[in-house]
């Protein structure tokens, strides 16, 4: 027994000696670790970033004379004047949707109150002190032009429309314009299955 005390002990004093140089080394260890956590800031979160000098497209120049490509303005750019000082009138957007006793009681056709489901687009124009043979309006796709001899609109609109089949109509006792347009949705045999 007595050999199983004195080689153990000597055992126990050999685990004592290697744990507490272990655990001085571990102490160390945190301590340069917790200088290294101080430097590090938010960014360096994250992969590395990458030392690849690459020219955005932006900045690449072209062979061409053009100072901007077609895709850098937008659609009725043409209709801002900046000279010119007539005020913008008042206007509202509403978005229409065709909805049944089917949808509403029942909820079969899937449709819900986003813009997604919408069909029609009212813009409701105030127009005080303007008749309606004074009313100019122009549609595209995107935007929607209205001039009168005291207000000037250049809109540019949401979502694409269809610019032949569309309604305004002109309410003198509120001297309101009112303009139906129906949106141009390619996708949505699609959404609405």
């Amino acid at each position: 027994m007595e050999r199983l005390g004195v080689s153990s002990s000597q055992n126990l004093q050999a685990l004592s000696a290697l744990l507490s140089t272990q655990q001085e080394e571990e102490e160390d260890e945190d301590c340069k670790n917790a200088t290294a956590y101080a430097q590090l800031g938010p960014g360096h979160i994250g992969p590395p970033p990458k030392k690849d000098k690459k020219v955005s497209s932006a900045y690449t120049k072209t062979t061409s004379k053009d100072i901007w490509n077609e895709e850098e303005v937008t659609e009725g750019s043409q209709y801002d004047d900046l000279a010119d000082p007539r005020p913008q009138p008042e206007y509202e957007i509403i978005l229409k949707q065709n909805v049944g006793t089917q949808d509403l009681f029942l909820g079969l056709s899937q449709k819900d109150p986003s813009s997604m489901c919408c069909e029609a687009m009212l813009v409701k124009i105030k127009l005080p002190d303007t008749k309606a043979t004074d009313v100019f309006l122009d549609l595209k796709e995107k935007f929607l032009d209205l001039r009168t001899p005291k207000y000037k609109l250049g809109l540019h609109l949401p979502h694409a429309i269809q610019c032949q089949q569309g309604k305004a109509q002109f309410f003198s006792e509120r001297q309101e314009l009112e303009v139906t347009l129906l949106m141009n949705r390619p996708m949505d045999f699609i959404n609405m299955q």
